[in-house]
């Protein structure tokens, strides 16, 4: 799986002595971010949720990848959700981007994907957001506590989601236990 740390061994190899070529060694150069990423992936991948996949479309972009989390309790139970994590160049200065991909009905989760996390903010107001000292692991399991203890009704970005759980909790749509959008009963 971390192709970019063989990558990155293998090109100090080539690369041998600083007497080379200058202008070579700058386009070798490896970021600090795709440094740390090597790391992270490992510690990622050996602490991953019970209820969470990782998977990597390019091998050697670390930077790219998409969860998947299937909670196996609360009111998501049974649901699979994906989420697009990119993690931009100034990381970890700055935190990753984060999509969820599956429309969901959740008062931390926008229909159209934007995710209301503290640990996501670059500046957070409860000093609960991004610090260099975060990590993907964090990230990770921030996302899966969304289905369980991290659920947010007093805070919510999707309004309507979260007024909708405190009039009816136990509500169901077509089968599933309040995971689909309003769109879902008008139709029942």
């Amino acid at each position: 799986m971390l192709t970019l740390a063989s990558k990155l061994k293998r090109d100090d190899g080539v690369r041998g002595p600083r007497a080379s070529n200058p202008a070579s060694d700058s386009t070798r150069r490896v970021s600090v971010r795709d440094k740390l990423l090597v790391k992270e992936v490992a510690e990622l991948e050996a602490n991953l949720p019970c209820t969470c996949k990782v998977n990597f479309p390019d091998p050697n972009k670390l930077h790219y990848f998409q969860l998947t989390v299937i909670p196996d309790e609360g009111y998501y139970q049974g649901g699979k959700f994906q989420f697009e994590i990119e993690v931009p160049d100034a990381y970890n200065m700055v935190p990753p981007k984060v999509k969820c991909l599956t429309r969901i009905w959740h008062p931390n989760i926008t229909e159209t994907g934007e995710i209301c996390l503290s640990l996501l903010r670059e500046h957070s107001i409860d000093g609960t957001g991004w610090a260099p000292t975060r990590t993907l692991k964090d990230v990770v399991w921030g996302l899966n506590s969304l289905f369980t203890d991290l659920l947010n009704f007093d805070d919510p970005l999707n309004i309507e989601a979260a007024e909708h759980h405190l009039r009816d909790k136990t509500c169901r749509f077509h089968g599933h236990t309040f995971r689909h959008s309003p769109s879902c009963h008008k139709h029942s």
